[in-house]
Parts: C-alpha cells; sequence; structure tokens
C-alpha cells in the first residue's frame, strides 16, 4: 500500500508540491498570527515588570492597557504619594499610543523619579539635557529605517516632532521611546497631567497597607491601586477584549485554506484515478482499503506541508528579529504542536469526502469510464 502512495504522490508531482505549499502556508498562517499577537501581550507584560515598580495607581475608569486613556489626571499628585509612610518613589508617567509611521507607546516621565524605581542602564549618551531630548532603547535604535541611524546626538521623528537622541538604553524598562513628562503632555494637550504613578514599597509586605493608605487620601478613593502581579495577571489573551475571538478567526481562516486545499487536490485525484480503483476493486481491495489509501496520501502531504511550515517559520523568525529587533515574534513548542494538529485536521476533513467517493465506486462502472 505503501507503494501504491508514493507512486499516486509522485504522478503528479506538481499537484503534490502545490498541496505541500498550501499546507505550509497554512501553518505560517496560524504560527506567524499567534507569535505576533501573543507576543506583543507578552512583551508588554515583561516590559512594565522591568520598571522597578511594585505597584501601579491608575485612575478611576481607567484601562488596564498600556498607552490606552491620555492622561487624565494631575501629575502632581506623585507628591502626595511620595508622602506616604512606607512608599519610597511615586514616580508619574504619561503613556500614549503612536501611530504615525507605525505603532508604538510613547512614554512621558519624570527621569529622577522615574530612574529612581530602577535605574536606566546607559549603553550610550545620557540623560535628557532639554525638553526637546528623547531617550530610546537598544531595540529601537537597532530598528531605525534603511539610510537612518539612532544614536547618541542624531533627530529622530516622534510625533512628527524632531527630537534629538540624548541617550540609548538598554530594552526591558516600560517603554522604547522616553520624552520628559512635561514635553509628552504638552504634545497630547495635557501639560503638567499624567497617565498613572508607578511606586516602589519600601518593603513588599507593606503593599496592602499603602493600597490602604492610597485609597484614605481625599480625592483618591475611586482610584485603582495595584501590585505589578496583579496587573499583569490581566495582561494574558484571556483577559483581553476580542483578542481571542480574533485569534481564533484567523486560525479558523487558516484552517479552511487547508481543508479547501486539500479537498479539491484529493478530489481531483479520485476522478483521475477512477479506472484504476475499478482494478482495485476488482481484485478484492475493499471500502476501507481505497480510504486508506486517500487518508494515507493525505497524511503524507499535510506532514511534509507541516514540516515545511515550521521551518520557513523559523526563518521568517530571524528575519524579523533581524529587521525589526522592537517586533516579539515567540514560537513556542505549545503552539508548534497546535499548529500540526489544526493543520492536520483541516487536511483529514478535506480528505474524507474524496475517500468516501472513491470507496463508493461501482467497480463496473470504474472500469468503464474513460
Amino acid at each position: 500500500m505503501n507503494k501504491l502512495v508514493l507512486g499516486n504522490l509522485l504522478y503528479r508531482p506538481l499537484r503534490t508540491l502545490i498541496s505541500v505549499v498550501a499546507v505550509a502556508i497554512e501553518v505560517v498562517m496560524i504560527l506567524s498570527i499567534v507569535a505576533i499577537m501573543v507576543g506583543q501581550v507578552s512583551s508588554a507584560s515583561r516590559q512594565t515588570g522591568g520598571i522597578g515598580a511594585d505597584i501601579i495607581v491608575r485612575p478611576p475608569n481607567a484601562s488596564f492597557i498600556s498607552s490606552v486613556g491620555g492622561a487624565p489626571v494631575p501629575a502632581k499628585i506623585a507628591e502626595v504619594l511620595r508622602k506616604l509612610p512606607h512608599v519610597a518613589v511615586a514616580a508619574p508617567v504619561i503613556t500614549n499610543l503612536n501611530i504615525a509611521g507605525g505603532v508604538e507607546t510613547i512614554w512621558g516621565i519624570d527621569f529622577k523619579s522615574y530612574n529612581a524605581l530602577r535605574p536606566f542602564v546607559f549603553i550610550s549618551g545620557g540623560p535628557f539635557a532639554g525638553p526637546h531630548d528623547v531617550i530610546v532603547d537598544d531595540l529601537y535604535a537597532r530598528s531605525a529605517p534603511a539610510g537612518q541611524k539612532r544614536v547618541v546626538d542624531a533627530t529622530v521623528q516622534v510625533m512628527n516632532h524632531p527630537f534629538r537622541i540624548a541617550g540609548i538604553v538598554e530594552h526591558g524598562k516600560g517603554g522604547r521611546v522616553f520624552l520628559p513628562i512635561h514635553t509628552l503632555g504638552t504634545l497630547i494637550g495635557s501639560p503638567d497631567n499624567a497617565s498613572a504613578f508607578y511606586i516602589r514599597s519600601d518593603d513588599l509586605k507593606n503593599q496592602q497597607l499603602i493600597r490602604q493608605e492610597i485609597l484614605a487620601i481625599p480625592g483618591l478613593e475611586l482610584y485603582q491601586v495595584q501590585t505589578i502581579q496583579e496587573w499583569m495577571s490581566l495582561m494574558t489573551p484571556e483577559h483581553l477584549p476580542g483578542f481571542n475571538i480574533a485569534l481564533r478567526a484567523v486560525i479558523g481562516i487558516a484552517m479552511i485554506v487547508g481543508f479547501l486545499v486539500i479537498f479539491q487536490s484529493m478530489y481531483t485525484a479520485v476522478l483521475e484515478r477512477t479506472r484504476e480503483i475499478g482494478i482495485l476493486k476488482s481484485l478484492g481491495a475493499s471500502k476501507a482499503y481505497i480510504v486508506n489509501v486517500v487518508l494515507r496520501e493525505t497524511a503524507i502531504v499535510t506532514v511534509a506541508g507541516i514540516i515545511v511550515g515550521i521551518l520557513f517559520t523559523e526563518v521568517l523568525r530571524v528575519f524579523l528579529g533581524f529587521r525589526f529587533p522592537t517586533l516579539p515574534f515567540p514560537i513556542t513548542a505549545q503552539w508548534r504542536i497546535n499548529g500540526a494538529v489544526i493543520a492536520l485536521i483541516g487536511s483529514i476533513l478535506g480528505a474524507i469526502y474524496p475517500a468516501w467517493k472513491a470507496a463508493r465506486k461501482d467497480p463496473i462502472d470504474a472500469l468503464a469510464y474513460d
């Protein structure tokens, strides 16, 4: 049977190749979309964890998603928070989503207090020297478009305004692009305001006490006070609005593509081999034998497509890591398995009807088929 299956596949090499490529594209679609979507969430979580704070304070009704909500509250609230007995550092921050030239989050920081949470590690340059300076991380600096250089003293466009790069720091401290908080507040029409406040407590054991103290301050009773661990627990696909729906929709489309290609390929193969099927059945081949032949062909094509798809995704990951360093593209072993299983299920479903049609052919009619 294996010789028969391989012979059938090699008899139409172009069709077999197209089927393998189609399954590979299905796998690449699944792994790439998952890597990009999940990578953005996990990257945001890791970046926030590297700030050095252990409590985040946000205004009432603020979204837990970073960069959503503008800068609605006075930055001077940080001064009130610093006076609490168990607060070691309180830093006001603005996070603003910028879509000019690409989607990125711009951070407005008070350098002294933000750096006190956990010091920046400067690769070159140093802190802001003026209101028109910007600090960028190393990944952002490496992702400069062709013909441009993001080095200290170079000029970059941030929110359609020119800024001098004052320093380049190691990535992993909240954002990739940092402006003075007053500068960013002015650009978005909210000078002297903030989006949130990051707090480092004097002792992690005092986090609950700090929460109670903040909520006891007049005017802050309705503010959201969370530990960083609590915030990070929300940064999962299950808690992001529409995330899983979008992910399932893309995976569903990829699965349909694989289903249709395999269905068309195997259906055409069955029609072309009508006489051969008649000969097999006249020689005593059972319906199960015919179905087995078709499904084995499908399985070989699918496995080959899965291998090619995973290998191509790895090549894509290396390329994107080199060309777009700021784009997280994690491919986990679990999702490689998930992608393979999804592709295999789609292919088997696509082959069931052609296999059933082949098994039901009458040997006399099949032998007479021209």
